[in-house]
């Protein structure tokens, strides 16, 4: 039996990537609920380890030029090609139009990837997705403009915060060859793109929830002694909107005899300023840096650790977190949470209930780091209530079950 032809392009930035599991997550169960699609990724690999998701999706993965010069010919004949689409014209004059507004080698490299993606997708491609609103949701636009097709986007933190509001606009403007939808995981961050919609239905919230059936059962947690060891963990890339800087300054305002280690996974541009900042503080010791990590190390430093922090905070240039997955992940594994009431992180955590939410100042993340030190079992307490919560309303089926059926609407052009 011949496999289903793929009648939907999925836009990724890179494919795979460790740091990205909530798109590897959805996209397996959108596999899994019908849906035919093939990988079209803007940049090849750079990660070391793959995530257990990654060797289940079943889809096919496409790479475009990472960087229109190195594959010159492919490019090249890519335009010849566009250029007879009937969309070609309409394409070409957004994409001036953009260009125009930021005169950028990244909007070049756009187009011309947009090109290459017209040109090479299968005919029977009815429909794109694209991961993001900003760079692959360009090329998305631009490629389905000239194939006369539709496209949407999932819409996460960065792109949302960081991207120009003209250009948010035209994305969600039925007059500029907009999305026909865009899905976006956070409460937070859907209440700004419906202000931005000309039609605010085009925009909906799902969640990225957590696919519990792929975690084991939470560990039995022996309550911990006030004055036992502190085992604290992070995941998360070292970059601004992490907040580690501010972390590493709280650790080091603990008192003298506080017993504690933080481990951190994750890779990131800042690992040794942040190194350098520990040895400053004289606290170099008492930190274990362990860079990117598959899930299943994830999990088991989870299970091994006593409290999960999280520091997040609005980066100078308006980056910031949407809802961390991970938060999910230590709260399937009765992991107590402390993080920063940032962007959407209050829609899962409510302070106090289901863990401490604390601004990022480098004293009141060590007065809450100190809090939960010193009262176990209202940590437990909390870490119990997050699991609950995770169980209840974050779960991954309903997202899922609403977004196919929305790209299925797409591809079918009701």
């Amino acid at each position: 039996m011949s496999p289903q032809p793929a009648t939907l392009a999925v836009l990724v930035k890179g494919w795979p990537r460790l740091s990205e599991t909530f798109i590897a997550q959805e996209l397996v169960a959108l596999e899994a609920a019908g849906q035919s699609f093939e990988i079209w990724s803007l940049r090849h690999p750079t990660d070391v380890k793959r995530h257990p998701l990654h060797d289940r999706l079943q889809a096919a993965v496409h790479y475009l030029p990472e960087y229109l010069y190195q594959e010159p010919v492919r490019v090249w004949q890519a335009r010849a090609q566009a250029q007879a689409l009937p969309g070609y014209a309409a394409a070409y004059r957004i994409w001036r139009a953009d260009l125009r507004r930021d005169p950028s080698r990244n909007r070049i490299r756009r187009f011309g990837q947009a090109c290459v993606l017209a040109a090479e997708m299968p005919a029977e491609v009815l429909g794109l997705y694209a991961h993001f609103l900003h760079t692959p949701s360009s090329v998305a636009r631009y490629a389905a403009i000239m194939r006369g097709l539709p496209w949407s986007f999932s819409a996460h933190a960065k792109d949302i915060w960081t991207s120009p509001d003209w250009e948010i606009s035209e994305k969600l403007s039925s007059q500029h060859h907009g999305a026909q939808f865009g899905a976006t995981c956070t409460a937070f961050g859907a209440r700004h793109l419906k202000q931005m919609s000309d039609s605010p239905d085009r925009i909906d919230l799902i969640y990225h929830g957590l696919d519990l059936s792929r975690f084991p059962p939470p560990p039995e947690r022996q309550t911990r002694q006030a004055n036992a060891p502190l085992h604290l963990m992070s995941v998360g890339r070292l970059v601004e909107k992490k907040g580690f800087d501010r972390l590493i300054d709280a650790l080091a305002l603990l008192p003298a005899d506080q017993d504690w280690h933080w481990t951190h996974i994750g890779g990131g541009g800042l690992s040794d300023l942040l190194q350098d900042r520990a040895e400053d503080a004289g606290i170099a010791n008492r930190i274990t840096w362990r860079g990117a990590c598959d899930q299943p190390e994830v999990i088991a430093a989870m299970r091994a650790s006593d409290l999960f922090v999280l520091p997040s905070r609005v980066a100078a240039d308006g980056d910031r977190d949407g809802l961390p997955n991970v938060l999910m992940e230590a709260a399937s594994q009765l992991l107590p949470i402390l993080s920063t009431p940032v962007s959407a992180i209050p829609e899962f955590i409510d302070s106090g209930t289901h863990g401490l939410l604390s601004i990022d100042t480098p004293e009141a993340l060590a007065t809450a780091i100190k809090t939960l030190a010193d009262q176990p079992e209202m940590a437990e307490t909390m870490a119990r209530a997050a699991l609950q919560r995770l169980r209840q309303d974050f779960g991954m089926d309903p997202g899922i079950a609403q977004l196919s059926a929305r790209l299925t609407a797409m591809l079918q052009g009701s």
